[in-house]
């Protein structure tokens, strides 16, 4: 229980880390020291030609730029605030939403800025805790800016379709790459929703089978972190309809483009479905543990209320000849003490008292 303890308080802990000191101005940046240094990739494309390049400082961001119809930069790693504070001059990115970036607390949103339009999501990172990662874009008219806090992303599958130029993507504008953007990161959670049906679906058949002691822990974390990812594809939600609605987004987003992010904002309801049933589930698992539970009690006592229910006329009876009154004093004091066939007499009575009893408990279908 200790360990599910900690393990709570690292999870809250991880849900709130920001950086930026009490009292501090509007738009301040400050980093995490011990987070990873900044990697900048930058991959750009038109419908003919694609260039893929990884680049050693900041510096050469700004000459690449413009070269080719679309540019997508990829920052992994959020350890070095003057990369950050670069990367917003060159782009024309507002302070307060680069403060977002490096306080990577933030729930999915989608903002507006001049010119910019700013989104952050959440990836689930592999392990068995419930953990995410904080994924923060820019989208501009000629760009797509991403930051990551660590390597390893599920963008992959998008940098394929651009490579090998499938579909509309390298036709399409910087809307259509942060629209595909955002459905990998939809399209990334699905296993680990439906892992939580397998880890249900597990729990059930061990409180059916074997009674395990431990379900209602288990429940309960599970339901904890299906109610948070449940406040984070809300969230998500919103930021997709945000982005279909809004009347700031007309230059940003094309109509075209709106149609796949409605796509997108279905595939979240069904994630939200899935996990709104998942919940319902614990609760119908917790509900059918403790009815096991009170069951195998019931059980327990309806076997020592037997068991103490024949006992009683028997101590009677034990009790009755164990006062020893002498019969040689008055023919009233216990005359059976002297009979030659007292003591089996005895048994026999008390045998003949608990077989009458448990015949009739069993009419009553008490031992069944």
């Amino acid at each position: 229980m200790s360990d599910q303890k900690h393990a709570g308080r690292h999870v809250r802990r991880a849900m709130f880390r920001r950086r930026t000191e009490p009292g501090a101005a509007p738009g301040s940046i400050e980093t995490d020291p011990n987070a990873h240094k900044p990697e900048i990739r930058i991959l750009s494309f038109g419908p003919d030609e694609l260039k893929e390049e990884p680049i050693p400082g900041v510096s050469r961001v700004e000459s690449i730029l413009r070269r080719r119809p679309i540019t997508w930069v990829n920052i992994t790693g959020l350890g070095d605030s003057r990369t950050i504070h670069e990367l917003g001059r060159i782009f024309k990115l507002h302070p307060l939403a680069l403060e977002d970036v490096v306080n990577v607390h933030q729930q999915p949103k989608a903002e507006f800025y001049d010119g910019s339009l700013f989104l952050v999501t959440r990836i689930p990172i592999a392990g068995e805790r419930f953990e995410t990662e904080q994924i923060s874009i820019f989208v501009g008219d000629h760009y797509v800016l991403t930051f990551q806090e660590r390597p390893g992303d599920c963008f992959e599958p998008v940098r394929e379709r651009l490579r090998e130029s499938r579909g509309r993507i390298r036709s399409a504008g910087p809307d259509y790459l942060a629209y595909s953007l955002l459905d990998s990161v939809v399209d990334a959670w699905f296993p680990i929703i439906e892992r939580y049906g397998d880890t249900l679906d597990d729990i059930d058949r061990e409180i059916t089978e074997q009674h395990t002691l431990d379900a209602v822990s288990r429940l309960h974390a599970i339901r904890h972190e299906l109610v948070r990812a449940r406040r984070l594809f809300l969230r998500q939600r919103e930021a997709l309809g945000i982005m279909r609605r809004t009347d700031e987004s007309t230059q940003l987003v094309k109509p075209e483009t709106r149609i796949y992010l409605r796509d997108c904002q279905d595939h979240t309801t069904q994630i939200i479905d899935a996990i709104d049933a998942f919940r319902e589930m614990c609760s119908d698992l917790r509900e059918f543990h403790f009815s096991q539970v009170t069951d195998r009690t019931n059980e327990t006592m309806r076997v020592l209320t037997v068991i103490a229910t024949i006992f009683i006329p028997l101590s009677f009876f034990t009790g009755l000849w164990g006062m020893n009154f002498d019969s040689s004093t008055s023919p009233w004091n216990m005359p059976e003490l002297e009979w030659q066939l007292g003591y089996p007499f005895a048994l026999g009575l008390m045998a003949s008292v608990a077989g009458v009893m448990l015949l009739y408990f069993w009419r009553k279908g008490w031992l069944r």
